[in-house]
């Protein structure tokens, strides 16, 4: 599905990832975990286009897409929840959800798959004309998931999605990706600070520190590997 190899990227002269390599397979839920600055939203950028990597590669589903545009590599399957979750604070939730629908193959299946979030958010669809920025913190998460949704993903990309969350919403938002994982196929990148959480829902973790994999391994190994035990989880 994905493999990332040897990937350096920054900004300007400003390198930030050094040698980053990682593999996702298919239907797997794979955590990118590290401390705030450590570079995971650089890493989520360069493998979206955003930030055009310095050398390295990124192959997904057999094809370099490493010099590719953004749109190219959203037609070819991966779609991301950013950090934040960038609605258009005033459109309906309706509004942003159609914002998913991109291309044609989506258009087409706009309403099978608005059907299908909202039975993932019921939420979702008791506020389907309300303002979007009226929306609870939470509920705005459910938006940005369900419009990446929309849009079809092989690949869904969740980055920090517990930022300023309750921790019962996290794990409703959680859910949904091991779900969807487990029942659809979807492959999952998983990339957060919160790392208790993560690796209870992850396969398998990458731990990044100054733009490096520092470690890597299944979720129940790193959940029990003294460094991560010590640095991350305060044990």
């Amino acid at each position: 599905m994905l493999k990332v190899e040897k990937l350096n990227a920054g900004y300007g002269p400003v390198n930030i990832l050094w040698d980053i390599s990682f593999t996702l397979n298919d239907g797997e839920i794979v955590a990118i975990l590290g401390s705030n600055g450590a570079g995971k939203t650089t890493m989520v950028r360069a493998i979206t286009g955003m930030v055009k990597p310095t050398s390295g590669s990124v192959i997904f589903n057999g094809e370099e897409i490493c010099k590719k545009s953004s749109r190219f590599i959203l037609d070819a399957g991966i779609v991301q929840v950013p950090e934040g979750r960038q609605l258009f604070t005033e459109m309906t939730v309706l509004e942003n959800l159609q914002m998913g629908a991109f291309n044609k193959e989506t258009k087409e299946h706009f309403n099978e798959n608005l059907e299908k979030c909202y039975k993932w958010f019921p939420k979702l669809k008791e506020r389907a004309k309300q303002a979007a920025g009226t929306l609870s913190g939470g509920e705005q998460q459910m938006v940005a998931v369900a419009r990446a949704l929309i849009g079809m993903p092989k690949l869904l990309i969740l980055d920090e999605p517990s930022l300023g969350l309750a921790p019962n919403i996290v794990d409703d938002i959680l859910n949904v990706a091991k779900t969807l994982a487990r029942e659809t196929n979807i492959s999952v990148l998983l990339v957060e600070q919160d790392i208790t959480k993560a690796l209870a829902t992850a396969d398998r973790g990458y731990v990044i520190e100054n733009g490096r994999v520092a470690l890597e391994g299944s979720a129940k190994d790193l959940s029990t590997n003294e460094h991560v035990k010590k640095a991350y989880l305060g044990i």
